[in-house]
């Protein structure tokens, strides 16, 4: 059943002309919302989903990076430095969750072992000069859990996790209580530039803009062919799955263990996640499909396999859950990061596992380019610090405070007062995985079996979808 547009607000209906459009509401999107908005522009973000987050930023591996390898002097590298930065600078404000793990580069054979000098190197050059190297024997006393034939390691103190979905919801609260928009179910179906503006159209109504900032993830590149005639980068889907092991493998890390890379991918991680499980993944699948992430059971018992032979004790762990996610890379490895003067357009696109760290960083990088433009604007006093509830596993729950009500759901102690909360508010819950991503109701053990019904009869009435 739908509802009405919660958050249309009071500068929505004044302003006909806004100065920026957004398409996309993930974690890019909702970052370049924030930057925006901070700076002093009315800006609206287009989704087409009933909710934020419900491309690329659905899944993913949850994890703050340093930079350690990126590719040295590219724009990736700075986006992700300046976003790294930014996020431990503005996340107690807005109650956003740490993990201080730190990372390994863990060598499984010799050839892996030859091959830590030179990311040792990179990780140096590229400016994270607290890396180093460790031998066998530091790395078992880090991770007694480890397979023995674990030969050395690179050790990256900086690297951590982070909950991968309130961080977004954060960016894009902050910048509706700072005059921004987000109309949702409101996917772009055309639109024509007249030189000076963008219309735009939408199943919710048009919406004209004087610049519009591509932020489309999956169908960056088909937004491009469909506005502007063509465009100058292709998406190219990889599909990632992960398996995800019962709460109590949590014991067995601390370190988020990292591959030796190949030129193809990052590699598979084995990780502790924000809600207290412990996830391997992802893959790197490249597929023509770009709305379907479907996982599959010989894939998913290779990485249960392989996160076995690198952690022997999960042998004797349940999976809790499987999940895949959809990236957007595109036919080069690099960010896709484009201004079009001429078009009042700015191309945001190829953002690929490394979006969650870098989306702030972006979001920086694509106001300089809207700058340089000779755009400007007066930015509002910055007072709005929205705090997120918080869903991580290692501080405070709402079920350890008193007066919750109920408890929902009891596989991850999910409380009525947590989905009233949700259901609430400038950037209320849109579908039931919206609701998910806000409460954790229904990623536990029974995987919402028991309380779904409980759920949907709270919900009724009060969602897009």
């Amino acid at each position: 059943m739908a509802r009405p547009e919660a958050e249309v607000t009071a500068q929505a209906a004044t302003v006909r002309i806004w100065d920026v459009a957004v398409v996309g509401g993930g974690v890019v999107g909702c970052a370049v919302a924030r930057r925006f908005a901070l700076e002093g522009a009315a800006v609206v973000l287009l989704e087409r989903a009933p909710d934020i987050l419900a491309g690329a930023s659905k899944g993913n591996s949850a994890l703050l990076h340093t930079g350690f390898d990126a590719p040295p002097d590219s724009v990736e590298l700075a986006c992700m430095q300046a976003g790294y930065h930014e996020y431990l600078e503005i996340r107690e404000r807005l109650g956003l969750p740490l993990m201080e793990t730190g990372a390994a580069v863990v060598a499984w054979n010799e050839d892996d072992l030859v091959r830590l000098d030179a990311i040792l190197a990179q990780a140096h050059r590229n400016g994270v000069t607290d890396v180093r190297r460790i031998d066998r024997a530091e790395l078992m006393q880090r991770e007694p859990n480890l397979a023995a034939h674990a030969k050395g390691a690179v050790l990256v103190p900086g690297e951590h996790v982070i909950d991968p979905w309130s961080a977004p919801l954060a960016y894009l609260t902050q910048a509706l209580a700072h005059g921004a928009a987000v109309w949702r179910n409101a996917p772009v179906t055309g639109g024509d530039f007249d030189g000076v503006t963008w219309h735009l159209a939408t199943p919710r109504g048009p919406v004209s803009a004087r610049q519009v900032i591509n932020c489309a993830g999956l169908q960056g590149d088909v937004l491009e062919h469909e506005l502007l005639g063509s465009s100058d980068f292709e998406i190219r889907p990889r599909k990632g799955q992960f398996v995800v092991f019962d709460k109590a493998a949590a014991k067995l890390l601390t370190t988020i263990i990292l591959p030796v890379p190949t030129e193809r991918t990052k590699g598979v991680v084995l990780c502790r996640t924000i809600f207290g499980n412990l996830l391997v993944g992802p893959t790197a699948e490249e597929q023509p499909d770009r709305e379907r992430a479907a996982t599959d059971s010989a894939t998913l018992a290779q990485l249960r396999d392989q996160a076995i032979r690198m952690l022997p004790g999960l042998a004797d762990i349940p999976v809790t859950a499987i999940y895949a996610g959809l990236r957007p890379a595109s036919e080069r490895k690099e960010y896709r990061i484009a201004a079009k003067p001429g078009r009042h357009w700015i191309t945001v696109g190829g953002i690929r596992s490394t979006g969650l760290t870098g989306a702030l960083g972006i979001a920086r990088h694509v106001w300089s380019l809207y700058a340089e433009q000779g755009y400007r604007h007066t930015p509002p006093e910055v007072g709005h610090w929205p705090r997120m509830p918080n869903l991580a596993e290692h501080e405070m729950r709402d079920w350890q405070q008193p007066g919750y009500g109920e408890i929902v759901c009891h596989c991850e102690m999910v409380t009525r007062r947590e989905i009233e909360a949700a259901l609430t508010g400038p950037l209320a819950a849109g579908d039931r995985h919206g609701l998910k991503r806000r409460t954790r109701a229904g990623m536990g053990r029974c995987q919402g079996f028991y309380c779904t019904a409980r759920v949907a009869a709270l919900c009724e009435g009060r969602l897009h979808e």
